[in-house]
């Protein structure tokens, strides 16, 4: 069970925003101690629609609006490409008959970009969005409902993202659970746990 974000796609949002506003202002944006980008993008995450999230820096803080407004405008220009090594290594999981899930934090109305663009993302067997499902890791709720849907207990599943929190709480319901730092080390990590990589 995969997170998607910079374990299988290489994801960063300064290159969306800074095809809106130049590349110095969206780091500035990024690193504002007035405004916390990473908050903010969990509210499309979990359900909330973009217009309504804009909207709320429109309120809020009017003096990031246009860089707020460059995330989504822009926002293929945030997927750089897959992780080195990781459409392999699920291609290998996919012929060796290993279940593929995913689990994603992603708005609903900007995940078709992913299948659009990456072909591999056609082997998993079923993807959860949180956006669409209104459940966003570490959220106890978005974990459960990837193993309603695919038949498979918690316990039987090896989740793998990239922030600990995420881990953390999918360890805390009895998964197997990988901090992804690199498609070698996940290899060995699979191979340790019994899986055909």
């Amino acid at each position: 069970m995969f997170d998607f974000g910079n374990v299988l796609i290489d994801w960063d949002p300064a290159h969306a925003i800074a095809a809106g506003v130049g590349a110095d202002e969206a780091r500035r944006f990024l690193d504002a101690d007035d405004f916390d980008f990473m908050a903010w993008n969990h509210g499309p995450d979990s359900g909330d629609s973009w217009a309504d999230a804009e909207d709320a820096v429109r309120r809020s803080h009017p003096h990031w609006l246009e860089h707020a407004l460059a995330y989504r405008a822009h926002f293929a220009a945030s997927l750089l490409g897959p992780v080195p090594g990781m459409p392999e290594l699920v291609a290998e999981l996919h012929a060796r008959g290993v279940p593929l899930l995913g689990l994603t934090n992603w708005s609903a109305e900007l995940y078709p970009h992913a299948p659009a663009r990456f072909d591999f993302l056609a082997l998993f067997d079923d993807v959860v969005v949180s956006g669409e499902v209104g459940a966003a890791k570490p959220d106890p709720r978005a974990y459960e409902l990837v193993a309603e849907r695919s038949g498979l207990a918690l316990d039987r599943l090896v989740f793998v993202d990239d922030r600990q929190a995420n881990v953390d709480a999918a360890a805390a319901l009895g998964m197997h659970a990988v901090v992804f730092i690199g498609a070698d080390a996940l290899r060995r990590e699979l191979r340790g746990r019994g899986l055909p990589v």
